[in-house]
């Protein structure tokens, strides 16, 4: 059976900061870590995303984190395929024509920048979550090779934003794309019953890692700010539903990491804390409880 690890999307988020999650004298950038080391077993980087990563600041998460500790990371914008400002690019390729060589030297210095969470085995995976405007198909198929020649030997996750590739006839076949590239699929909980939304399908399609996403079940995912498609507080109920599905997919992979998107105030944190609560409750054996006594 596998491990399941439970965390959140973002440890450094403003609206958590200002939440009052951390305690006095821990909201300095090392306090705030090591109190959320404390709590969880795996954050999500999704600062990745917006910005390249560093080796120093990899470094230093390493030095504040326990042994055991892992960092998801989310890829950056211009990897997956969404628009990309030309400031968030590091300096000297911002002139750089947008293309092939671009993507691959932003890459090289991704990985670079996540090196020493890999070389202290603390790297998870990086998560390449796709925009909803990547459907299925061949040009959709021919963007997820490219990003498996890329990314050759490290661990990927893949999260689908278009609800396509996951539908009842389309299922088996992004499953074996996945499998083929030995990416683990991410599978979400979110609002459903909208035009962009994705279904639950749990799928392992790797060996070492299966992951779950919660961004919670506003009505306003496909509109609004983003406190309005984020703003949601998941009931011990609606966890418990997911109960089965982590255990089935802890039986085929050897790590589940479980994490909450719901980044509005304290809401994931929160949300990671009662899956913890009811998965300690239901008495599943290979949950990884937090590092505090």
């Amino acid at each position: 059976m596998g491990e399941i690890l439970v965390g959140s999307c973002s440890w450094t988020d403003p609206a958590l900061v200002r939440s009052g999650w951390y305690p006095p004298g821990r909201r300095d950038a090392e306090g705030r870590l090591r109190h959320y080391a404390e709590r969880f077993p795996v954050v999500e980087v999704d600062a990745g995303y917006y910005a390249l990563p560093s080796a120093r600041n990899s470094a230093l998460w390493v030095e504040r984190t326990p042994e055991g500790f892992v960092f998801d990371v989310k890829a950056f914008s211009l990897l997956t395929g969404h628009p990309t400002k030309r400031a968030a690019l590091p300096a000297d390729l911002r002139d750089r024509p947008r293309g092939r060589g671009l993507v691959e030297e932003v890459w090289a210095r991704f990985a670079a920048g996540i090196e020493p969470l890999r070389a202290a085995g603390r790297l998870g995976s990086v998560l390449f979550q796709f925009p909803p405007w990547l459907g299925p198909g061949a040009r959709g198929e021919e963007f997820v090779e490219q990003c498996a020649r890329l990314t050759a030997g490290l661990p990927v996750a893949v999260e689908f934003r278009h609800p396509g590739w996951w539908r009842q006839e389309r299922e088996r076949e992004t499953s074996a794309l996945l499998a083929h590239h030995g990416f683990a699929s991410v599978a979400v909980d979110m609002a459903q019953g909208l035009p962009s939304s994705v279904p639950p399908v749990t799928t392992v399609t790797s060996s070492s890692l299966a992951v779950v996403r919660f961004h919670g079940r506003s009505r306003s995912w496909g509109s609004g700010s983003k406190e309005d498609r984020f703003r949601y507080t998941y009931g011990d109920a609606e966890l418990a539903e997911w109960v089965p599905r982590i255990r089935l997919l802890a039986e085929r992979a050897e790590r589940v990491h479980v994490l909450f998107n719901n980044c509005c105030g304290d809401a994931a944190v929160r949300g990671a804390e009662a899956m913890e609560r009811v998965l300690r409750v239901l008495r599943v054996p290979q949950f990884a409880r937090s590092c505090a006594p």
